[in-house]
């Protein structure tokens, strides 16, 4: 499946959990991290793991293995990497805590 396709079923699956402020970077040009950036946050813990069981469901659907995953439970930044996607699930004040949308800044902002 290609990267772009992935950030689509994860970007619908936020969406379905109520996930505020999702952005989505190409990070292509500039890292060898990934090609994308996947960056939300919910309003409270409850919300962050439901945005994480959302798009872990949604993917696994679409036949991608289990991503590694750093954070669970009550954890206010989750990341998930499947390969060449990396989510980004904060709650509210870490977002801007970390800013990571400040940090790769230089990367191109997707509308999905």
């Amino acid at each position: 499946m290609e990267s772009l396709e992935v950030v689509k079923i994860a970007v619908e699956a936020m969406r379905d959990k109520k996930a505020e402020n999702i952005k989505v970077i190409d990070i292509s040009e500039i890292s060898v991290l990934g090609d994308y950036f996947v960056i939300t946050d919910g309003s409270n813990e409850r919300q962050v793991q439901a945005i994480l069981d959302g798009v872990e469901d949604k993917l696994a659907e679409a036949g991608l293995d289990s991503p590694r995953i750093e954070g669970h439970g009550s954890s206010s930044w989750i990341l998930m990497d499947y390969g060449d996607v990396i989510i980004h699930i904060f709650a509210e004040e870490d977002r801007e805590f970390y800013n990571l949308d400040k940090i790769w800044s230089d990367g191109k902002v997707l509308d999905i």
